[in-house]
């Protein structure tokens, strides 16, 4: 348990009250992945197969021969119902730093299997037509998913803008991308096969709420009275944090590749918050003798939920978007590396034999097998 006491349950508003259960999205997660794991043998017939290792990962990965192709498709979530009130309130159009948002979710899990990513597609699914005419909106959108392309140096090869009556509520927009990558040569190959007691966790920096707990960040605006304008720090609205583009790390994975360093493992912290650092079925103790600070935005979150330490980082990133693990000798160059990107990083701890299960110490929290079931 966190050292803090825990506050009353009357008070407190947790990540299912807010109206995500992952008790209840894991099981079907489950479900769909026992039945697509019967499909794999249908690459044999074009000579291909996968890497079964990869099944359960961020990221699904195919044996081409030569080299690996790894893909994934990821949705934004709700954060644009939060861009679309603070317009209202303040005039501004957010959709630049939104459309970075999507693609984070895509790249910042493809990358973790040791991909480079190459292409993204686009999938804006609006609730109706006249959602596109808002020309300063949309142009939004178009400039700031090029810039996250540049940024991750991937093509953006199209995309689909169907409009969903009835589907997508009036005025909406819901996003997605899709990512393609390789994997080459295949030595980039990330999937925990090489993890080991004695490996180091670095752990790169989160811009802010990135784009996971927005249903919770939402519910939180009914207990303020200036709702997305409160301040959270002097100059800095609630509404201005929550939107803070998440954080690319692909220029950091393909750096640490040039400086020689291949990861063992990467982890990108998002919904299940530093639950994530379990994903691997590997029997480890990840002992984290080391936290980033919280950025404000969470930390304020935190507060007005009214969540002990255990709770929040259970569900949000707490100052942590990304986890690479690599061999000790590698961490040191590692946060160097990260930070000549421009994202900060640290040693925040290592793995050891023992039990599967997360301690982080200096917040007496522990997390155990049974608190991640996504397989």
């Amino acid at each position: 348990m966190s050292t803090h006491e825990a506050p009353s349950s009357a008070d407190t508003l947790s990540y299912s009250q807010a109206g995500v259960n992952y008790d209840l999205i894991d099981p079907l997660k489950i479900s769909a992945q026992r039945a697509a794991a019967a499909t794999g043998a249908h690459l044999g017939a074009h000579g291909f197969t996968e890497v079964l290792a990869s099944r359960g990962e961020s990221a699904y990965v195919v044996d081409v021969g030569p080299f690996y192709i790894a893909s994934i498709v990821e949705c934004l979530g709700t954060k644009t119902l939060v861009a679309d009130e603070m317009r209202e309130l303040t005039g501004k159009s957010y959709y630049d730093s939104i459309a970075q948002d999507t693609i984070a979710m895509a790249v910042n899990d493809l990358i973790t299997v040791g991909a480079t990513p190459l292409v993204v597609q686009a999938y804006w699914a609006a609730g109706g037509s006249d959602w596109f005419a808002d020309k300063q909106r949309a142009q939004s959108l178009v400039e700031g998913w090029k810039r996250a392309c540049d940024t991750c140096q991937v093509a953006w090869g199209g995309g689909e803008t169907p409009a969903l009556a009835g589907i997508v509520e009036a005025g909406r927009i819901d996003l997605a991308a899709s990512c393609t990558g390789l994997i080459n040569p295949k030595e980039r190959l990330s999937v925990g096969d090489k993890l080991g007691a004695g490996d180091a966790i670095v752990l790169l920096a989160s811009s802010g709420i990135h784009a996971n707990g927005l249903s919770l960040a939402r519910k939180l605006v009914e207990r303020l009275p200036q709702g997305y304008l409160t301040e959270i720090t002097p100059g800095l609205t609630y509404g201005d944090a929550l939107l803070a583009p998440t954080t690319l790390y692909s220029p950091v994975t393909e750096a640490l590749f040039k400086a020689g360093i291949l990861p063992h493992y990467c982890a990108n912290i998002t919904g299940h918050g530093w639950r994530k650092l379990l994903r691997h079925q590997a029997q480890f103790t990840y002992r984290i003798h080391s936290v980033p600070p919280v950025t404000p935005v969470l930390r304020f979150m935190q507060e007005q939920a009214k969540q002990d330490d255990r709770e929040a980082y259970s569900t949000l990133n707490m100052g942590a978007g990304f986890a690479i693990f690599v061999k000790a000798e590698d961490a040191a160059r590692t946060v160097e590396v990260a930070k000549a990107c421009g994202i900060d990083a640290m040693i925040a701890g290592q793995l050891e034999e023992g039990p599967k299960q997360l301690l982080i110490e200096p917040l007496n929290i522990r997390f155990s097998d049974d608190d991640l079931q996504l397989r």
